[in-house]
């Protein structure tokens, strides 16, 4: 996921406002927004009824976090396109009445249905992931993980991603600008080569800076996660959230079961 967003790699941009959601300690954002997840992910394809009252949820929650719209939706496109390929792969899908064919290929009804449903549940799942990190600075979701019992050598990895990736965009942009200054960018063809190039050069270029950032951080006293004051405990507003949370999802399963 963060690979997707190289071009905007501070995550947390809406992290310091002063909002109900942002009093909730991390591992109770993460607790609602996982528990949601699971609850859309796991829901049968073409159950409009239930995910829209997740939809109706996820709403009051982007009004409650009052996260930036216009950061959400960009991320919401890059993160749709490379879904989008997966997607389409569902389309062509046996069953129910054939709707358009040419050939071997064709599309039914069944197959339109796994699209829709599989659609919704993609960006629903997007939005909750986007606004947890948004509104959460990734230090203290790193710790809310570790205090969730998530194994520290995964939580450990993901912090090394997120530092890493800083290192990789450092290293393309001063590439990148050398390239310009050297009048190598202007010609559409000759930019195919040039960072066809960089990328090759980027590789070897960032495997022996990775290893300089490690020795570094190792010797600053670096543990497996970003050193962080002590989390705060729960109250009952996050008790009270994660019950809310519950009924919503509850609610929202009962609705095709019974």
């Amino acid at each position: 996921m963060l690979l997707l967003h190289l071009g905007s790699i501070h995550l947390d941009v809406d992290s310091k406002r002063s909002t109900l959601w942002h009093t909730l300690v991390p591992q109770t954002r993460v607790l609602c927004v996982v528990l949601s997840v699971f609850a859309i992910s796991f829901t049968p394809n073409g159950q409009w009824w239930t995910w829209a009252v997740y939809a109706i949820g996820i709403l009051g929650l982007l009004l409650l976090s009052q996260v930036t719209w216009a950061i959400l939706l960009r991320r919401l496109m890059v993160e749709s396109a490379f879904v989008g390929v997966v997607l389409l792969g569902t389309l062509f899908r046996e069953g129910g009445q054939v709707l358009w064919q040419w050939g071997w290929l064709k599309i039914t009804t069944a197959g339109l249905t796994i699209l829709g449903s599989v659609t919704v549940k993609a960006v629903l799942c997007l939005i909750l992931l986007n606004v947890l990190t948004l509104t959460t600075s990734v230090p203290l979701l790193l710790h809310a993980l570790v205090a969730l019992k998530v194994p520290p050598l995964l939580v450990a990895i993901m912090a090394s991603m997120y530092r890493y990736i800083a290192v990789l965009v450092d290293e393309f942009t001063s590439m990148r600008r050398a390239a310009l200054s050297r009048n190598l960018m202007g010609n559409r063809n000759w930019q195919r080569l040039v960072i066809g190039n960089m990328f090759g050069s980027l590789f070897i270029r960032t495997y022996e800076q990775g290893e300089r950032v490690h020795q570094a951080m190792l010797s600053r006293g670096y543990e497996g996660i970003p050193p962080v004051a002590d989390l705060p405990t729960g109250s009952r507003l996050d008790l009270m959230a994660l019950t809310l949370t519950i009924l919503v999802v509850l609610v929202g399963q009962a609705i095709y079961l019974f």
